[in-house]
């Protein structure tokens, strides 16, 4: 017989639930990289970190009672997230190598790599750049450990100002008196973080420094510019190399860009973070409105305009003042403070209440093409995409609650419609949940939620949930469209909220003759006018849509002998409502051509002698595709198709 198990041993076994189900016992506390070794070798080699209980942690963890792991490899999105962590560090590390008097202050992981701000007495360059990467390529090389160990903050305080680095010094010095904190070295570095990192250097490979930038310290202008590097990072040569050649793609398709070289409207220092429209961007944007008008009148919304200054007592009431007052540009009247609103939802409770309303007008729907502003940082500020100043194609149906879901389900089908007509076919759908700081009850907020989640399942779309990201006022879907080099940009919204209706007492009579609160459905398609047209302009390279061009066609001439026939064919084309350009200098007609090409027109007609005598036109297409000689009324019933097809022609 063999000989028992003591009990006090039985005690001490961990169990380690694996991702498929299985357990592994262990007699003592166990890390998570002795878990990937007794798996297997190439677990254990490619390990990053583990997943205990669902909480990301460094493979030295000590896992010292029953749980569930996971082995965090370079195929995981949380493993993609600590290569970029440890590489924020090690660019850190080659910096303090290359430039011992620099200090260092914080560096975060951010959509698709990382950055990091730095104290120096001189601006780094391109040079610095090239040797920084250089650099941290030779640290990578020598897999020195990643070492975690934990002080208490005062000590770390001591520490780092004992070495100079009186930024992360004060950094610590915030946290609050008693708590530990966790520094990471690797080689001569050693950083504050709260990890996990990567077990050593030697598993990032795959990254490239991409450039310089300012950054004021705790993002306060009335401190010091730092100096941010911000680098990329992945987990393959393969996907770095892809995320390189879409980098340079986007480079090419940069909307500030075109909106220089197609003449549609610029920014200036005079005005910063707003918009100066030429005539044919504004022609554009005219296009993109009218359409969406359309849409509002043929799907049941009233169109109406509320005032931009509102005194901010309504701001109070609605809870907009204590989340974003830091974000409202304010001014003063008769000893009366007003905000520049930064939306239009309660203005159209205002005018929802004006006249009683019954059960029998529900859904009620307003749209306004409504001007905002908000007082965006000048550092997020992006050409038209991150504006100041913007208009929203902002809609609100005041509804019952059994309309809710028809009305989301009928709002969705309309999204899919409108952004088929522009082009986008690939769309993302994310149910945004309750955040942490919100008004109402919880039982608001479920009928909220289970409403937004069944119009997406009535309407057959797979969906991901965003856990706190919902508006503070309710719960969203968010409607986030793929481009043509797979970038993707949240545009459209629909939110379902029972709480400001209350708190700016919106009622209507019920088939009961009892006064209720109606649903406001806060909606959106194309959200901001500015921030769409520049996606537009960047999803098709500038090369927009017949039926969006601000300029359609062009009718060049090539001697004066036929500048008369060009003129009438231009008024020809005009009287049918298109939009032409008549282009009779004395150039050559080849230089024309070129000329207008680089605008990206969607067609030139060339007329000369044999175009005269036949009464035709030649007809250049964008590329440079030669679609030989037709007549005029060929011509124009190929454009028409091409408007009304909305095709990219």
């Amino acid at each position: 017989m063999g000989v028992p198990t003591p009990l006090f041993v039985i005690s001490r076994m961990i169990q380690i639930t694996l991702p498929d189900g299985s357990q592994r016992a262990f007699p003592g506390p166990v890390t998570v990289a002795e878990v990937a070794a007794s798996i297997g070798a190439g677990l254990a080699k490619a390990a990053l970190a583990g997943k205990v209980d669902g909480k990301v942690v460094d493979t030295s963890y000590p896992i010292d009672a029953n749980a569930s792991l996971a082995i965090v490899t370079a195929k995981d999105a949380d493993g993609l997230e600590v290569i970029r962590h440890s590489t924020a560090h090690l660019l850190a590390y080659a910096v303090k190598d290359l430039f011992p008097e620099a200090q260092v202050t914080i560096g975060p992981v951010i959509e698709n790599g990382f950055f990091y701000d730095f104290s120096y007495s001189r601006p780094f360059t391109p040079e610095d750049l090239s040797a920084i990467e250089k650099r941290m390529a030779e640290l990578a090389a020598k897999d020195e450990p990643v070492l975690r160990r934990v002080l208490p903050r005062d000590e770390a305080v001591a520490y780092f100002k004992g070495i100079g680095e009186h930024y992360k010094a004060e950094i610590i010095a915030s946290i609050p008196a008693g708590e530990d904190v966790s520094l990471y070295r690797e080689g001569a570095f050693e950083d504050l973080c709260r990890g996990p990192h990567v077990p050593s250097t030697g598993k990032l490979k795959h990254f490239k420094l991409m450039k310089l930038a300012g950054a004021y310290w705790r993002g306060d202008h009335r401190n010091e510019m730092l100096q941010r590097i911000y680098g990329t990072a992945w987990a393959s040569k393969e996907d770095l190399q892809q995320h390189l050649t879409m980098l340079e793609e986007a480079e090419k398709r940069d909307h500030r860009k075109l909106g220089r070289e197609l003449d549609f409207f610029h920014i200036d220092d005079h005005a910063p973070g707003l918009v100066f429209w030429h005539p044919k961007g504004w022609r554009l944007w005219q296009h993109v409105e009218q359409y969406m008008r359309r849409v509002y009148q043929d799907n049941g919304y009233l169109e109406v305009k509320g005032p931009q200054i509102i005194d901010k007592t309504l701001w109070e009431k609605t809870g907009h003042w204590d989340k974003y007052r830091d974000n409202m540009f304010t001014t003063e009247s008769e000893k009366r403070e007003y905000a520049l609103k930064p939306m239009n939802c309660p203005g159209h409770i205002l005018i929802y209440k004006q006249g009683i309303k019954s059960y029998r007008d529900l859904p009620l729907r307003y749209g306004e093409f409504g001007n905002c502003h908000r007082n965006e940082p000048s550092g997020g500020l992006h050409g038209i995409m991150r504006v100041r100043g913007f208009t929203q194609d902002d809609g609100h149906i005041f509804c019952t609650e059994d309309q809710i879901l028809q009305e989301c389900v009928d709002y969705t089908a309309l999204l899919q419609k409108v952004y088929a007509d522009f082009g986008f076919h690939n769309i993302i759908y994310k149910v945004a949940t309750r955040p942490k700081e919100r008004i109402g009850s919880d039982a608001i907020w479920d009928k909220a939620e289970a409403a937004l989640i069944e119009s997406l399942d009535a309407s057959g779309c797979s969906y991901e949930i965003s856990p706190g990201d919902g508006a503070f006022y309710g719960p969203k879907i968010e409607y986030t469209l793929k481009d043509a080099i797979g970038r993707q940009w949240q545009c459209g919204t629909m939110q379902v909220d029972f709480s400001m209706p209350e708190r700016l007492d919106a009622e209507y009579v019920g088939e009961d003759g009892a006064r209720h609160r109606p649903v406001m459905l806060h909606r959106a398609i194309v959200g901001s006018l500015e921030r769409f047209i520049g996606i537009l302009i960047e999803e098709s390279a500038g090369a927009l849509p017949a039926w969006l061009a601000p300029v359609q066609v062009v009718v060049l001439n090539i001697t004066d002998a036929q500048a008369e026939y060009a003129r009438s064919v231009a008024k020809t084309l005009q009287n049918q409502g298109l939009r032409v350009e008549l282009d009779l200098r004395n150039e050559k007609i080849t230089y024309k051509i070129r000329e207008h090409s680089m605008q990206k027109l969607p067609y030139l007609l060339v007329v000369g002698d044999k175009e005269v005598a036949a009464g035709a036109v030649a007809v250049r297409a964008r590329g440079g595709q030669d679609l030989g000689a037709m007549s005029l009324e060929v011509f124009m019933q190929k454009l028409r198709s091409d408007i009304a097809q909305k095709s990219s022609s």
